[in-house]
């Protein structure tokens, strides 16, 4: 079932679908990663791309949960970034093509948010 999106700002990024899929950076049209739009609850994306273009993202849902901040670290599997609870996978993120990022995203299902950046 389709989530109700309560809040989308895309700065210089665009997204595949309407709250997911591959994501783009506008200044070169460069695939920059994926979101897996079933298993996050909120992203906070930041990034300044290789070509300079510096974007975010921002989504949340009318039915996103209050969040707990975690210390814990996403784990990596197959170049996807996971929740460890569940290994679920949130997002890809195609860090040779960013010259630095922020992420803050939110699992559905475990409530925590999970902070990386390069």
């Amino acid at each position: 079932m389709a989530r109700e999106i309560k809040t989308k700002e895309l700065n210089h990024a665009k997204l595949a679908t309407n709250y997911g899929g591959w994501m783009y950076c506008t200044g070169c049209n460069t695939n920059i990663g994926y979101l897996c739009y079933v298993t996050y609850d909120q992203i906070k994306f930041s990034f300044t791309c290789n070509c300079g273009t510096k974007g975010s993202i921002f989504i949340n849902f009318q039915d996103t949960k209050k969040e707990t901040d975690t210390t814990e670290d996403l784990e990596n599997h197959k170049n996807r970034w996971c929740c460890p609870k569940d290994q679920e996978p949130l997002i890809t993120i195609l860090e040779q093509k960013l010259a630095n990022y922020q992420l803050e995203i939110a699992c559905k299902s475990c409530n925590k948010n999970y902070h990386k950046n390069k």
